[in-house]
This record gives structure tokens, C-alpha cells and sequence, in this order.
């Protein structure tokens, strides 16, 4: 098998375009999450969520395609031979929106092929790729497949693409579930009641190490292992015993050639909705020496971004591997049981340079990440 490693990691999110902008106002505690204009909220659950200042719902195209245009510029050149992998649970669904009440069936922008598509062409790409949908997984799982294409040698690098925005059509849904927090989200926190929803963008360029090398790129990670599992439990709710998310954790440490014990950092899921985050913890308890393990979670600064979470946070370990330092977590102040010594509200060092990172969605999807610095 061929090693796969990171050699560009990018984000927009709302506390700013950029990686660095993102770890230093995660590390400043910044928050990005505010009270949404770009909808009426009155009717819902929530006036809350993490945006994007610069998308603007009046400029008569998707957000996702401007939220594109901006993750592409800020890409620049990249080598048209690459594989590519979009990942987004809703693509242009604000379209729709729109569109409600009009004849139009199937507005522009609308279906995730359009988004894979319209990066593939202003990126001048050779393939128009494929898209991941798996709910709150479905970047995590990108970069999985990409991973395999390459240690596979079916290509040489991989463009994984992670968007999402915040449209009403989502927001009203989460709303309707009962998912939403009234304030923005405490993740881990014993009085945590919900999600705040957020948008982003993340790029991460994958490649084997000689075509790096021959394109003189930096090695900035090696991803060393990966798992996906299901649940099989309920639509929306996870298997309080975590047994997807424990399946996805083993399998990632089966494939790294490491055991569970190896693990000292965890980037969590971390939603600060009462039964994810329950589940988090008793995995974490369940798998790991509470003495040695540290975990957070970024949801309480940026909100939930979906389909692109598991992205951002990847690009996020990359930086955290980099800097060598965990960012707290954002709205965590008096810890649920089990989450005292391994969430905090400060950074923390890590121990090595090794950081699993983990996502879960809806269906009872479970994916897994391992990182390690070159």
C-alpha cells in the first residue's frame, strides 16, 4: 500500500477564511456564532448560527457555489490530474427555497452532481469526480475513499472538497427535530440542550509521496488509519453505547497498526446535543486511559458545519500536529460526568504527534480518522 499524505489543508468557516484564522481564534476562545439575518428565525427553535459574513443570499446564486468560488480561490494552482471528491449533505438546497411555490422542478445549482461539477470545471480538473452524502460523516468518508484510491495506486493525488452552508430549508428542519439549541452550543457541558447550526469550506489535498516530490510539495501529515461503521439504531439518534463509533475507532487503530491505547487526542464529533455528546463520552471512557487522554470539540465556535465538519477538523488536526497544542473547547464550563479530565476550556499540549479525529450523523453513520506528523 502506497502511504497517503496531506500536502495542502484549507479552510473558510465563520471565524475567517484561512486555516491559521480558524486555530488562532479557536485558541483566542472566538466565536463566530451570532444571531442569523439571513432568514426570518421568529417561528423557530434557534436565532442562532455560525456564518459566513461574506456569502450573500441576494446575490441570485447558490451560497454553495459563492462558498465555492471563494474555497477555490484561496486553493490557487493545483495540478489537473487529481482525483476529485466533493463532500456536502444539502449542495444548493437554499435554491430552493426559492423556488418555493414556482413551477421550477429542479432550480440551478440544486443537485450535489452540480456542485462536484462546477468545482471540477474552475479548477480545470480532467474528472468531474464523485460526491459523498453520508449526513454528518460524509467528509470524513471522502477523505477515507481518497485515501484508498491512492495506497490502491488507482491515482496519485486526490482533491477532497468539503461544503455546506446554512439555508432555512436546513434550519427549519433541525428546528423541527428539537436539535437546536435557543443559545449557541456547549458542547460537552453538563447544561448543554442542543446544536448550533454553522457553514464552511474545506480543501485537502492528498497525494502519494512521489508524486509530492515531484510536484515539490511539503508533507504537512500522513493519514495512518481510518474506519467507518454503522449503528444500525434509530434515524436520527445514536446507539447510546457508542458501539458504531467504538467499531469505527478500532478499525481506524487496526489499520494504523496501533492499539487504542496509542491514542492521546481526540478531535470529538462534539455537537452539545444531549445524546451525542453522552455517547461521546462513554466511548471515550470505554476505549481510553482518562489519565492520558485529551479530546475537544470546535462546534461551539464555528457551529455545525455537516457534511463539511469532518474536513475542517482534519485540516484542523494538521494544524494542531503542526503547533503541537489543542485549542479548548468554546462554551464548555461545568463538565458532564465523565468529561472533567478529558474536555477543558484551556489548551493543552498534546503528548505525541498523533490525533484521531471523529464524526457522526445521522442513519447512525460513524467515521474515523488517524493523523500522524511526518
Amino acid at each position: 500500500m502506497n502511504p497517503v499524505y496531506i500536502t495542502q489543508a484549507n479552510t473558510i468557516t465563520a471565524l475567517g477564511s484561512g486555516l491559521d484564522l480558524l486555530y488562532l481564534g479557536l485558541m483566542d476562545q472566538r466565536s463566530g456564532i451570532q444571531p442569523i439575518t439571513r432568514f426570518n428565525t421568529q417561528s423557530y427553535t434557534s436565532s442562532y448560527a455560525g456564518v459566513i459574513e461574506s456569502l450573500d443570499n441576494k446575490k441570485g446564486s447558490s451560497l454553495i457555489i459563492q462558498l465555492a468560488d471563494m474555497m477555490i480561490e484561496q486553493l490557487g494552482g493545483i495540478n489537473n490530474d487529481a482525483f476529485l471528491i466533493t463532500a456536502s449533505t444539502k449542495a444548493g438546497i437554499d435554491r430552493l427555497d426559492e423556488r418555493v411555490g414556482r413551477s421550477e422542478l429542479l432550480p440551478e445549482n440544486l443537485l450535489l452532481s452540480s456542485l462536484t461539477e462546477h468545482i471540477a470545471l474552475k479548477t480545470g480538473l480532467k474528472s468531474c469526480g464523485i460526491n459523498i452524502n453520508s449526513a454528518c460523516a460524509s467528509s470524513t468518508i471522502a477523505i477515507a475513499k481518497g485515501t484508498v484510491l491512492i495506497e490502491a495506486g488507482i491515482v496519485d493525488s486526490v482533491l477532497v472538497c468539503c461544503l455546506d452552508t446554512v439555508s432555512e430549508f436546513v434550519f427549519s428542519g433541525f428546528s423541527s427535530l428539537g436539535a437546536m439549541s435557543d443559545k449557541p452550543a456547549r458542547p460537552f457541558d453538563k447544561s448543554r440542550n442542543g446544536l448550533t447550526l454553522g457553514e464552511g469550506a474545506a480543501a485537502i489535498m492528498l497525494m502519494n509521496q512521489k508524486k509530492a516530490k515531484a510536484l515539490g510539495k511539503s508533507l504537512l501529515a500522513q493519514i495512518t488509519g481510518w474506519g467507518i461503521a454503522g449503528d444500525a439504531i434509530h434515524l436520527t439518534a445514536p446507539a447510546k453505547d457508542g458501539r458504531g463509533l467504538k467499531l469505527a475507532i478500532r478499525k481506524a487503530c487496526k489499520k494504523a497498526g496501533i492499539k487504542t491505547d496509542d491514542i492521546h487526542a481526540v478531535n470529538t464529533h462534539g455537537t452539545g446535543t444531549v445524546f451525542n455528546d453522552a455517547m461521546e463520552i462513554g466511548v471515550m471512557c470505554g476505549l481510553f486511559d482518562q489519565n492520558k487522554i485529551i479530546a475537544n470539540s470546535i462546534k461551539g465556535s464555528i457551529g455545525h458545519t455537516l457534511g463539511a465538519a469532518g474536513g475542517i477538523e482534519t485540516a484542523l488536526c494538521v494544524k494542531m500536529i503542526e503547533k503541537g497544542m489543542m485549542p479548548p473547547t468554546k462554551g464548555f464550563r461545568d463538565p458532564e460526568k465523565g468529561a472533567e479530565s478529558i474536555i477543558s476550556r484551556d489548551a493543552r499540549p498534546l503528548r505525541d504527534n498523533r490525533i484521531l479525529t471523529t464524526n457522526s450523523g445521522f442513519g447512525g453513520i460513524n467515521a474515523a480518522i488517524i493523523l500522524e506528523g511526518v
